[in-house]
């Protein structure tokens, strides 16, 4: 059974920078796709960007183009969501996401596998 655990979560101000971080176990890495997702206090789930299993190929919201990069390391299990000028709006749980479907790891899909999530809280 594929386990996915995020951390890297924290409190940072306007315009500062986080890691998120999600490590992968039960299964062949590379074989899914890889996604982040994020939820605000009274907000419906948001898709924030996805990664084929080889790391190649990624994809972006709009809001995330340019301040956001999603990796992969298919060496060692990880998927990383590195997220640069922070903003206040930003703030949510972030959750990763695994699906042997790149395109199920999107708004309104479904993907198969879901970590607990990490709070990221930012200050103005």
């Amino acid at each position: 059974q594929v386990q996915l655990v995020e951390s890297g979560g924290g409190l940072v101000q306007a315009g500062g920078s986080l890691r998120l971080s999600c490590a992968f176990s039960g299964g062949t890495f590379s074989d899914y796709a890889m996604g982040w997702f994020r939820q605000a206090p009274g907000k419906g789930r948001e898709f924030v960007a996805r990664i084929t299993g080889s790391g190649i190929t990624t994809y972006y919201v709009d809001f995330a183009k340019g301040r956001f990069t999603i990796a992969k390391d298919n060496a060692n299990n990880w998927v990383y969501l590195q997220m640069n000028n922070l903003k206040p709006e930003d703030t949510a749980v972030y959750y990763c996401a695994a699906d042997e479907d790149y395109y199920d790891l999107d708004e309104g899909g479904d993907a198969d596998y879901w970590g607990q999530g990490t709070q990221v809280t930012v200050s103005s």
